[in-house]
C-alpha cells in the first residue's frame, strides 16, 4: 500500500500494540509481523510509534525459554524494520542495547534466531553506514560462523515403531513388505540451516558495501565465503553471493584505492568477480541468480568503465548472445515439467536483466560498440515480434533507446528497421510501454541523423495524442515532451513550431520524470537565447513556466541556472513591458524567479 496505508495508522497501531500486549505467543509473532508492514510502508510517519513499540521489543529481545525464541526472533527483526523507517538520526543514540541483546541471542543455538539477527544488523548497517564499523568485531565473527555451518544433510534413518504408524501416517502402504526395511524419513536438508547461511551471506556484503575501507580486516575472508558459496547447492545462498560478490568490489575499490600494491589485489578481485559472473551466466540452473549476475555485471561495467572491463568483453558478448538466444543453462527447461506461471515471471526478470547488459557495454564503450551490438541486434529483436507478450516489446524498445544514447551516430543504421516497432509502441495501451516509446523516439530522432529525418512527421503524429487530456499517465507526458525537445535541437528546421510550440509548453513543467528536465529545459532555453521568433510569440507562458521550475524543490541547481539565463535574456529584450507579468506571480515564484536570473 505505501502511503496509502497513512489514513489507517492510527486506529491500525491501536489495535496491533493492544494484541501484541494480550495475545498467546504465535499471535505475538503476527502481530509483529505485521507491525514491521505498516512500518516499512510508512516510513517516517511511523515515528510516533516507534519508541511505543521499541520499548515492547525490548521486552521480547531478553526471552530465553525455547518456546519464547520465535518470538523473539521477531521481535529482533521489528527493530531493524523500525531503524529502517524512522532513520539513522533517531536509531543511532539508542541502538547499542538493542545490538547487545541481537548479538546475545546467538548464545541460545536457534537457527532462526541467528536467521533473524543477521537481517536486524544488515538493516542497522544500511542506516549507520561507516557508523557500523565500530561493531564489525562482534557481528561479523558470528556471520562467518553460520557461513561456515555444516549443512547437516545427513539422511535419518527411522528404525522406532515398527507397527508402520511412523510419524502418525500409519496404514499409509497396504504392502507388508514396507515394514521389513527401517524408514528412511528426513532426507531434506535442514532448511533453518539454509535461510541462516542466505542471511549470513547476505549481511556480509551489506556490511563490506556500507564500511566500505573500515571493511579490509575481513575482505579476505569475506570473498573467500562468497567464492564457495556461488556454486552452494541452494540457490537462495547462490544469489545473496552473486549480490556479496559486487559488494565486495566496492568495499575493495574503497579500500586499494590509495597503495599502489593494493590496486594489483584489486584487479585480482576484479578478475575472480568477473569469472564467477561470467560462468553463472552460462552454467547456472537458477533465472533469478544468473539476472543478478548480468545486473551486477551492467553495474561493474557502469562504474569501471572499459579500461578494467576489456579482457572480459569478448567473454561478456558471447555469454549475453547465449542468454538472448535463450540457450543458457538455465533457460533449458525439461519439456515434461510443468512450467507455472513463475516461470514467466521468471523469464521476464531474466530477459529484463540481460537486456541492461546492451547499455552498460554501449555507455562503456561509445560509438566503438556498434560492431557488437550489429551481432547482437537480430537476436535482441526476436523479443520484439507482435506475437511477444507487451513486456517483452517494451524491454527491447527500453533497451534500445539507451543504445541509441550511448553508442549515438551508429544507430542510424537501424532507424529504418526500428521506427515502425516504436511508431507502434507510442499507441500501446501500456503506459510504461508507450513511455519507454516516447523516449526511444526521441533518441533515434536525435542520434539517428539524416536517416531519422524521414519519420518527423509520422513521429509527431504519434506523439501528439500523448499530449493531450486523453494521455492519464503523467510520466507518458513528460517522456513525450523529451522527445519533442530533442527532435527541436536536432533539426529545428525540420519541425513546425508554431504548431508544436503551444502543445509542448502546455505539458510544462515536467510531473514525474525529472530524468528529462536537461533536455526539455535546454531545449526552451536555446530557443529563447536564440530569440527564435515562434518562442517569443509565448512570453506568458514562458514567464510563468520559468517562475514554476524556479520554485521547484526537484529541479537541479543547474538546470535552474540555465532557466535564469533563458528569464534574464526576456527582461533584456522586453524590459519594461515584462512589468505586468512579473506582477501577476505569487510572491513565492516571484522570489524564486528573481533569485535564479543571473545578477547583471
Amino acid at each position: 500500500m505505501g502511503e496509502e496505508i497513512l489514513p489507517f495508522l492510527d486506529p491500525l497501531m491501536g489495535k496491533l500494540l493492544a494484541a501484541l500486549q494480550s495475545s498467546p505467543r504465535n499471535l505475538q509473532e503476527t502481530c509483529m509481523s505485521a507491525i514491521g508492514s505498516v512500518a516499512s510502508a510508512a516510513e517516517q510517519a511511523f515515528i510516533p510509534y516507534a519508541e511505543r513499540v521499541l520499548e515492547l521489543m525490548k521486552i521480547f529481545m531478553v526471552l530465553t525459554n525455547d518456546e519464547d525464541l520465535r518470538s523473539r526472533a521477531r521481535a529482533t527483526e521489528l527493530v531493524g524494520i523500525i531503524a529502517m523507517s524512522v532513520g539513522r538520526t533517531r536509531m543511532e543514540p539508542i541502538l547499542p542495547p538493542f545490538v547487545e541483546a541481537a548479538i546475545s541471542g546467538f548464545a541460545l543455538e536457534f537457527s532462526e534466531l541467528r536467521e533473524y539477527t543477521h537481517g536486524f544488523f544488515s538493516n542497522v548497517a544500511e542506516i549507520l553506514e561507516d557508523g557500523f564499523s565500530q561493531y564489525l568485531p562482534h557481528v561479523v565473527p558470528l556471520a562467518f560462523s553460520s557461513c561456515n555451518l555444516d549443512d547437516g544433510s545427513a539422511v535419518d534413518i527411522d528404525d522406532s515403531d515398527e507397527d508402520g504408524n511412523v510419524n502418525g501416517f500409519g496404514g499409509v502402504s497396504s504392502d507388508d513388505e514396507a515394514h521389513d526395511e527401517p524408514r528412511v524419513r528426513n532426507i531434506s536438508i535442514r532448511t533453518g540451516v539454509l535461510d541462516e547461511k542466505a542471511a549470513a551471506t547476505q549481511a556480509l556484503g551489506l556490511f563490506a558495501l556500507h564500511t566500505k575501507s573500515s571493511y579490509a580486516l575481513y575482505l579476505e575472508d569475506s570473498l573467500k565465503i562468497f567464492v564457495r558459496h556461488s556454486t552452494y547447492f541452494h540457490e537462495d545462498v547462490r544469489l545473496q553471493a552473486i549480490i556479496g560478490l559486487k559488494y565486495i568490489l566496492t568495499a575493495a575499490h574503497a579500500v586499494f584505492q590509495d597503495h599502489n600494491e593494493g590496486t594489483v589485489r584489486a584487479k585480482e578481485i576484479l578478475d575472480a568477480v568477473m569469472n564467477i559472473y561470467i560462468k553463472t551466466m552460462t552454467e547456472d540452473d537458477d533465472k533469478e541468480v544468473v539476472a543478478q549476475a548480468c545486473m551486477s555485471t551492467a553495474d561493474i561495467i557502469k562504474d569501471f568503465e572499459y579500461i578494467p572491463i576489456e579482457p572480459y568483453m569478448a567473454q561478456l558478448v558471447e555469454t549475453t548472445l547465449v542468454l538472448l538466444r535463450e540457450e543458457s543453462t538455465c533457460q533449458q527447461t525439461e519439456s515434461d515439467s510443468e512450467i507455472d506461471d513463475d516461470d514467466a515471471e521468471h523469464d521476464e526478470v531474466l530477459m529484463d536483466a540481460v537486456s541492461d547488459l546492451l547499455p552498460a557495454f554501449a555507455k562503456a564503450m561509445g560509438f566503438h560498440f556498434a560492431p557488437i551490438f550489429s551481432k547482437l541486434f537480430e537476436p535482441l529483436m526476436k523479443f520484439a515480434k507482435a506475437s511477444r507478450p507487451p513486456q517483452d516489446r517494451t524491454m527491447v524498445v527500453a533497451c534500445l533507446a539507451e543504445v541509441a544514447q550511448n553508442m549515438g551516430g551508429p544507430i542510424a543504421g537501424y532507424i529504418d528497421a526500428l521506427m515502425p516497432l516504436v511508431l507502434k509502441e507510442l499507441a500501446s495501451s501500456v503506459a510504461t510501454n508507450r513511455r519507454n516509446a516516447a523516449f526511444c523516439v526521441g533518441e533515434l530522432c536525435k542520434n539517428g541523423g539524416e536517416s531519422a529525418l524521414k519519420y518527423y512527421g509520422d513521429v509527431l503524429r504519434g506523439l501528439y495524442p500523448l499530449f493531450g487530456e486523453s494521455e492519464p499517465d503523467d510520466a507518458v507526458r513528460d517522456n513525450a515532451a523529451g522527445a519533442v525537445a530533442r527532435m527541436i535541437m536536432a533539426h529545428p528546421e525540420s519541425i513546425p513550431l508554431n504548431q508544436v510550440l503551444p502543445v509542448f509548453l502546455k505539458v510544462l513543467p515536467l510531473k514525474e520524470d525529472h530524468e528529462e528536465s536537461i533536455a526539455v529545459y535546454s531545449c526552451v532555453s536555446n530557443l529563447v537565447l536564440s530569440s527564435n521568433s515562434q518562442i517569443l510569440s509565448l512570453v506568458p507562458e514562458l514567464v510563468n513556466l520559468f517562475a514554476q521550475v524556479a520554485a521547484s524543490s526537484v529541479e537541479t541547481p543547474e538546470v535552474k541556472a540555465q532557466i535564469g539565463r533563458a528569464f534574464s535574456h526576456l527582461i533584456s529584450l522586453y524590459g519594461h513591458q515584462m512589468q505586468p507579468l512579473l506582477g501577476n506571480l505569487s510572491p513565492t515564484h516571484a522570489n524564486a524567479l528573481a533569485a535564479i536570473a543571473p545578477k547583471s
